[in-house]
């Protein structure tokens, strides 16, 4: 894997954002979803170097209440508060303008900063993204109601790490001993409010207002995220183009890494 730095911010109310950093040229920024024990780094380790490869800065930060980044208890998770914490860090860090890749509520948060800060978004690449129904909606998804429910038990162990892994997944070969590991020893780390307080608005009644092109990916036996999403971005944005892949869960930057990779970097070398 290409060499990678970290650096770490502290941003409004003393929160302490991380980012780490591979390769030089234009910056590609991948925010991660949500789930016990994610972060930039474990969510994206796949396509590090196939973006760094094809020239670009490939920049990974942990989300608050995620990886090596604050994660303060007692609050309500909301999307502006994802959103402004990140943003902050990202400026700080020397990032004026970027592609932003989402997934999940990655992706959520690409959209909202994107809205927030029209000049900072020369792209979108967005895997099944969050932020665009109701919360209601979402918490009836049955890989979400076993995220919660599994998370938000005093005994959440590493057997429910795995369980919730496999969950992203169509075939949990991808959800490997050394993955789980990682994820389970982060989210001992984390406050239960990072996932039974999460507080998301849908950002849908705005996406006319996104203008950069767009990139899409859904796996179809998606547990996350109704594939209706899809629909949205197609009826309300001028510049969106769509993936779809049979055989794949909510991990489609995972499952399919090779084409997604590919799929990707063709797309910002052609929108140049």
């Amino acid at each position: 894997m290409a060499d990678i730095k970290s650096a770490t911010y502290r941003v409004s109310d003393g929160y302490d954002i991380h980012i780490q950093e591979a390769g030089s040229g234009p910056a590609v920024v991948f925010l991660h979803g949500s789930g016990p024990g994610a972060s930039g780094l474990s969510n994206f380790r796949q396509n590090v170097d196939a973006f760094v490869n094809a020239g670009y800065r490939v920049i990974l930060p942990d989300l608050i209440g995620y990886g090596a980044s604050s994660k303060p208890e007692g609050i309500d998770y909301t999307l502006t508060l994802f959103t402004d914490t990140v943003y902050e860090a990202l400026k700080a860090h020397g990032v004026d303008q970027a592609v932003l890749v989402g997934n999940s509520l990655g992706g959520g948060i690409a959209i909202q900063l994107t809205l927030d800060h029209p000049e900072f978004t020369d792209k979108l690449i967005l895997m099944a993204p969050g932020c665009i129904e109701e919360l209601d909606i979402y918490f009836a998804m049955p890989g979400i109601a076993n995220m919660r429910s599994a998370f938000g038990s005093p005994d959440f162990s590493l057997a429910d790490q795995r369980a919730l892994g496999e969950s992203l997944v169509y075939d949990p070969k991808h959800i490997t001993d050394a993955l789980v590991a990682e994820r389970f020893a982060v989210a001992k780390q984390q406050p239960k409010d990072v996932i039974v307080r999460m507080r998301t608005h849908n950002v849908r009644p705005r996406l006319n207002e996104l203008k950069v092109p767009i990139l899409l990916f859904w796996g179809y036996n998606e547990r996350f995220m109704p594939l209706t999403g899809i629909n949205y971005f197609f009826d309300s944005c001028e510049d969106v183009r769509c993936v779809t892949f049979n055989g794949v869960g909510h991990w489609v930057q995972v499952e399919r890494a090779a084409e997604f990779n590919r799929y990707s970097t063709e797309f910002l070398h052609e929108h140049r």
